[in-house]
């Protein structure tokens, strides 16, 4: 099944481009603005998803134009796609791999050489430029051709800073070798931390340059690997349906593909196999598992004139569907497009690093402009002046920088691991600071999301085990998820269950059969009431009781008598309400937003603590509801694990799936929870948080040890080896502050094996 064209630029002059060459929010702000200033045009850029969607007017504005637009502003864009992408794509972080362990190989004998006075032996200080050179040049390309972009269009990123830093490091350098006397044989860089003006031809700051590169490539490839996929969420979903149909033609059924099925087709589907496409029943009965569709647990009892959506599961009978939708027009169609365009309205998170840079580079550029005519006007040589104004650009360069955000997201994430919470990026972060709403799904999330016997009640006189083994062993021979809760209970209570004879199974109704003589039957009331087995007052009140909390109740008899009713329903996950306290504990509110029927919603909210129900809702209003409460102002995560959640998921500003789920819940969420327990959402959030304002203090203290020693540099008494010690020290400050997250300790200790 693939999405036609249809769904990439739909009637209303919506368009989606695809977008190159950002390397942060504020390239996306850029594209956002230039292409906003056309009229008639309402442009939202997501950088997450490198995706831009744009409202135009027709009359005034062409597809051309917009790709134009995005290109003057020194990106590249390419129009919506007839033919889908293919299924083999390439790895976005294959090339920034291949840059850091080229870099990485080069850089550590740089920066051994620069910082062990053993090591540095006659000439040493050409090999050191043989190996930087590289990495400065091609490792560092990346960055050089984003700032370029930027000074173009009169910004600074983090990635201005990168390329200031290491090609004034790297250009003092080659001066000090070539005209300075850095270069003559025998040249060291002294062990010292002393404060003194020395004289800058003779020093060399290639492990800076060189060490910079390497340490932000390492940031960039470890952000890429754990990029967003927004297009494998889509893949998962339209993955689901089936490969291909049973069709009726002539009278004989033939085995097609399908994309070979047409509207008005008539196709056959067997128990347990999926339904093709949307369709209505026009021959045979059965029940339908359609919770991924609608997050209700107990399947729908179809028959004819019954309509049911591809990719559902019939769990029942034989039946033949007339096929009334195909293609992009289906509803699991229409599902991947509300993922889709859920993930590219979501507001992007800038980084930190670039906001800070984008204060932090002009006021450098100002402070080196006027070291050197200070210095020059003073009386200073132009030798000393330049000495110092470079000075202050090399140790504005902070290789810690590189280092804040991937040490404590790969510690955060790795702890996250072993507590089964797996982290999608550092953009997942700064949500979970702001998060004040916690929306939860029903079915699979707060409840195991399978179905269990609750009750058995015997009539007056009978034995209530009796009723238990009969049923169990009658319901042994079907395969409806009911009959499956039952003949567990009864597996469970017996070593052996009565054997079964004359077994029928009444679709839609129940199942009967002889078991030791009896003819028993089990099923709806009206069932027994066409073999005159009338529930008693007391029977039919325990059915009224389970069916009032959306439970669901089948009744049992035999020898012309109602003999019990037997309560299933879904079951409520032990961990739930110990979750939901925790999140109020972190200020969340919470609420319960499920497909189920609203009676089975309250009662399971009520168990767990949650004052605030939103039932019987679609996928599509599910995310109209977190677009509500969005409006309104919350800051809205959202927990589920179906493929009826993952729009909801990816419109959510914050979205935890349940890793015991469906793959496409998993690619459309923000957040990962291996294990089933609920409690692990307020894990994860804790946990989110905690990393976040430990990035958010590495961030200040790489800024703050090169700042620091911003004032040396501008005085001319920074030597290189107090510049290697800046960097060194709050590299290592950096690194010891992330690791002080391994000591992040659950609320709740799982239990060894615990998975529910």
């Amino acid at each position: 099944m693939t999405r036609s064209t249809d769904l990439a630029a739909p009637p209303d002059s919506q368009i989606e481009l695809a977008i190159g060459g950002m390397t942060c929010a504020s390239c996306a702000n850029r594209i956002e603005r230039k292409l906003n200033k056309l009229d008639g045009v309402t442009a939202t850029v997501n950088y997450a998803t490198e995706k831009a969607r744009v409202h135009y007017d027709a009359a005034d504005v062409l597809p051309e134009d917009l790709v134009a637009t995005v290109e003057q502003a020194g990106y590249t864009a390419r129009l919506p796609e007839v033919k889908p992408p293919a299924p083999e794509e390439e790895d976005p972080a294959a090339e920034l791999r291949q840059r850091l362990l080229v870099s990485a190989v080069l850089t550590v004998p740089v920066i051994a050489m620069a910082m062990i006075p053993a090591l540095q032996f006659t000439n040493w200080q050409w090999l050191s430029l043989t190996l930087a050179a590289p990495v400065v040049v091609w490792g560092a390309w990346p960055f050089h051709k984003a700032a370029w972009t930027n000074l173009r269009h009169g910004t600074a990123t983090m990635d201005t800073l990168v390329s200031m830093g290491t090609l004034a490091a790297f250009g003092w350098s080659l001066y000090a070798l070539f005209w300075g006397t850095a270069g003559m044989p025998g040249m060291t860089h002294p062990f010292e931390l002393t404060i003194a003006r020395v004289d800058g031809t003779g020093n060399i700051y290639l492990e800076a340059a060189a060490g910079v590169t390497t340490f932000i490539l390492a940031g960039r490839y470890f952000e890429a690997r754990a990029k967003r996929r927004a297009g494998a969420a889509l893949r998962a979903l339209l993955e689901l349906g089936a490969k291909e149909v049973s069709v009726l033609r002539d009278g004989t059924e033939q085995l097609i593909g399908i994309d070979q099925l047409e509207v008005g087709d008539l196709f056959v589907v067997r128990p347990g196999e999926k339904i093709a496409t949307d369709g209505v029943v026009v021959e045979g009965s059965s029940a339908v598992d359609a919770s991924m569709l609608t997050g209700e647990s107990v399947p729908v009892e179809v028959s004819p004139d019954s309509e049911v959506a591809g990719a559902t599961v019939n769990v029942g009978g034989r039946i033949v569907v007339r096929a009334s939708r195909i293609g992009a027009d289906t509803q699991l169609a229409q599902m991947a497009w509300m993922v889709e365009d859920a993930q590219t309205g979501k507001a992007e998170v800038q980084r930190l690093a670039d906001r800070i840079s984008g204060i932090f580079v002009p006021i450098v550029i100002a402070l080196s402009v006027a070291t050197l005519g200070f210095w020059i006007g003073t009386g200073g040589s132009v030798a000393a002046a330049f000495t110092a104004a470079v000075a202050v650009l090399i140790i504005a360069c902070p290789c810690a920088l590189g280092l804040a955000t991937p040490t404590a997201l790969m510690v955060g994430t790795g702890r996250g691991a072993q507590l089964g919470i797996l982290i999608k990026g550092p953009e997942v972060l700064e949500s979970t600071r702001r998060v004040d709403t916690v929306v939860v799904d029903k079915t699979g999330t707060v409840t195991t999301g399978t179905m269990s016997l609750h009750d058995v009640i015997a009539a007056d006189g009978q034995d209530g085990e009796q009723v238990l083994r009969f049923a169990g062993a009658l319901e042994d021979a079907s395969e409806h998820p009911i009959a499956r809760a039952i003949t567990r209970a009864a597996r469970d209570r017996f070593t052996t269950l009565p054997e079964v004879e004359q077994f029928t199974n009444i679709a839609g109704l129940g199942v009967q059969g002889m078991i030791d003589g009896h003819a028993v039957v089990i099923g709806r009331a009206k069932l027994l009431r066409d073999w005159s087995l009338h529930l008693t007052t007391e029977l039919q009140r325990a059915v009224d009781a389970a069916e009032s909390e959306g439970k669901t109740a089948v009744g049992i008899g035999w020898d012309g008598q109602a003999r019990g009713v037997l309560v299933v329903a879904d079951t409520v996950k032990p961990t739930s309400r110990e979750a939901v306290a925790q999140f109020r504990e972190l200020g969340l509110t919470p609420i319960m937003l499920t497909g189920d029927n609203n009676s089975a919603a309250r009662a399971i909210a009520a168990q767990v603590g949650i004052g605030e129900v939103i039932a019987e809702v679609l996928p599509q209003d599910k995310v109209d509801v977190i677009k509500r409460l969005q409006a309104e102002g919350k800051v809205v995560a959202m927990v589920g694990d179906g493929v009826n959640d993952a729009a909801a998921l990816a419109q959510a500003d914050l979205g935890l799936a349940m890793g015991t789920g469906t793959d496409v819940a998993i690619e459309a969420s923000d957040l990962t929870l291996v294990r089933g327990d609920l409690r692990a959402a307020a894990d994860a959030i804790r946990l989110s948080r905690r990393t976040l304002s430990t990035i958010k203090g590495n961030l200040f203290w790489a800024f703050a040890y090169n700042v620091a020693a911003l004032p040396l540099a501008a005085a001319g008494l920074l030597n290189p080896m107090l510049a290697g010690a800046a960097m060194a020290f709050s590299s290592v400050f950096v690194v010891s502050n992330s690791l002080r997250l391994r000591r992040f300790q659950p609320l709740t200790t799982p239990t060894r094996g615990e998975h529910s």
